[in-house]
């Protein structure tokens, strides 16, 4: 069920359903030419969708996706928009706390933009220290044993990927009517000396936002990645019962 579609009397009933509330998380940043800037949230927004309905939403509360996240590496390119983490992590925590308020004891963040995720972290151990809110932090969980047996391409960093073969099998799969593969690129940039050790904006060393091989994505791999993550998060949530 969606929290924004409830009147003030199912709102008081929440407390007795034993949900798993949901929180899709994305940002605002550019992603090239062949993806919009709003690729993150709409990846979030799908992927939660996919999550409910695994889950089945009768066990479940789907609440409105945060859109903005921190893109500190992006932040210069035009379009992007960027919050810092304490603003961030400060969201995700009122959030927590209004649901403790409401009687949900359980929140799965269902993130799908890497940046967001020092303030996640901040946000969770916050909420740990001073509520009884137990939250689960999700950024493609189990996609990294699924990526080398379906995508082709090389990884352009060792920790880095962006709207590449990855990424853009994911929106090909989830939301293709956003995605323009006619103008996907190949993009290997050459990373500065010192990129791993010392902060380093993107746009210091490229002009298109594109880290590996938009070009090799299909919709195929996308399915097979993302089927295998949401299957992840169900484990991970079906383990541990809400008591």
């Amino acid at each position: 069920m969606k929290l924004i579609e409830m009147n003030q009397e199912e709102g008081r009933t929440l407390k007795d359903r034993n949900l798993t509330a949901l929180l899709p998380l994305g940002a605002v940043e550019v992603h090239a030419n062949h993806l919009p800037i709003g690729t993150d949230l709409y990846l979030a927004q799908a992927l939660t969708d996919k999550l409910e309905e695994k889950l089945g939403k009768e066990n479940t509360l789907l609440l409105p996706a945060l859109p903005y996240g921190q893109v500190w590496s992006l932040r210069e390119a035009p379009g992007t928009i960027n919050i810092s983490n304490d603003v961030l992590s400060g969201m995700i925590v009122q959030i927590g706390k209004s649901l403790e308020k409401a009687g949900i004891k359980r929140m799965a963040i269902v993130n799908t933009h890497v940046g967001n995720g020092d303030a996640m972290k901040m946000a969770a151990r916050m909420l740990y220290d001073t509520c009884d809110i137990k939250v689960f932090l999700f950024t493609y969980p189990g996609a990294e044993e699924v990526i080398p047996n379906v995508c082709e391409s090389p990884m352009p960093h060792k920790g880095y990927f962006h709207a590449c073969e990855i990424e853009t099998s994911y929106m090909l799969y989830l939301c293709p009517e956003w995605v323009d593969q006619s103008k996907a690129i190949c993009q290997y940039p050459d990373f500065p000396e010192n990129f791993d050790y010392t902060p380093t904006p993107w746009t210091d060393f490229m002009d298109t936002a594109v880290l590996g091989d938009a070009v090799s994505a299909t919709r195929e791999k996308g399915e097979a990645i993302i089927e295998h993550v949401v299957n992840r998060m169900c484990e991970i949530l079906e383990k541990e019962a809400i008591t």
